[in-house]
């Protein structure tokens, strides 16, 4: 994997967006990622869009090199300080791809910049209504009747939040490569150097309950979700939204994806690709860039 250097730029709220550049091409393609990771999950992409893209890979707040300096309480959070880094670079006339978490936040960004995005990429995504969490029973399942809704209830949850913030803490690798095995890299593993540095990536984030209450009220659309009434910002998003979804993706149900595109309706394609889990740029790479060429 080609590491690229970190660039950085200052934002008027305080916070600084670490990123990184590759090519020069007349196109230009912003990459996103999404939680548990950074910009490092997206170099072998820009080492294979490089020749014929400008291609800009950014760490949202509390991820990667970016700062931590406030909390965030919405997707909507995470975008403005990427339209506020996008203003610094004046970028225009851009395709924006986000990877999971990062689908719902470019999504708030070509709300507030459809006069600068030309397209939206939508790579196994969180759903147009969010990413529901729930209470556990004594065996640790989920109790679908009981969401839950609060950053102090996300802190305590045994399944999904308790061992990262653990893990994270004490640097503990093994770990986060059983949870990334078990369920995002369970079909391609990466090679033994790209995947530590991947996990050295996912060590430096700082924000993990600010994500996961984010993606409990991400909800764009005009119905209210489980937990949160719709903003019907969906409205806004006035470019073309091209869905790409792994059918056995294990962390965002393919479900998900199909809720996605009846929901936008004639503004969005879907792409389901078989054999795809929750991460095609290692599962199919080379399908996924070449998709991503057809699309961007």
């Amino acid at each position: 994997m080609k590491n690229y250097p970190v660039q950085f730029v200052q934002l008027p709220n305080g916070e600084t967006v670490a990123y990184r550049e590759a090519g020069s091409g007349h196109k230009t393609i912003v990459l996103v990622h999404g939680n548990m990771s950074s910009s490092v999950h997206f170099q072998t992409t820009m080492e294979a869009l490089e020749k014929d893209y400008h291609v800009y890979a950014p760490d949202l707040r509390g991820f990667g090199d970016s700062s931590y300096k406030a909390e965030l309480n919405s997707l909507r959070d995470f975008a403005k300080d990427l339209e506020g880094w996008v203003e610094a670079l004046n970028l225009r006339d851009f395709t924006i791809l986000g990877w999971s978490t990062g689908g719902g936040i470019v999504l708030e960004l070509a709300a507030d910049m459809p006069d600068r995005v030309k397209k939206v990429i939508l790579l196994d995504s969180v759903g147009i209504k969010g990413y529901p969490m729930f209470k556990k029973d004594e065996k640790y399942q989920p109790i679908l009747t009981q969401p839950i809704t609060t950053k102090d209830e996300i802190k305590v949850d045994l399944v999904q939040v308790v061992p990262i913030l653990m893990a994270y803490a004490n640097r503990d690798k093994n770990t986060l490569k059983a949870i990334w095995n078990a369920v995002i890299y369970n079909k391609v593993q990466p090679n033994a150097e790209d995947y530590d540095a991947y996990l050295e990536a996912m060590l430096k984030q700082r924000n993990l309950v600010d994500v996961d209450y984010s993606l409990v009220h991400f909800n764009m659309t005009h119905e209210r979700s489980l937990v949160a009434d719709g903003s019907g910002r969906i409205d806004l998003v006035k470019c073309p939204v091209v869905i790409l979804h792994g059918a056995d993706d294990m962390v965002v149900p393919v479900m998900f994806a199909h809720e996605m595109k009846a929901t936008f309706g004639d503004r969005a394609t879907l792409h389901v690709f078989e054999g795809v889990g929750h991460s095609m740029v290692t599962d199919k790479p080379s399908l996924f860039v070449e998709t991503l060429k057809a699309n961007a």
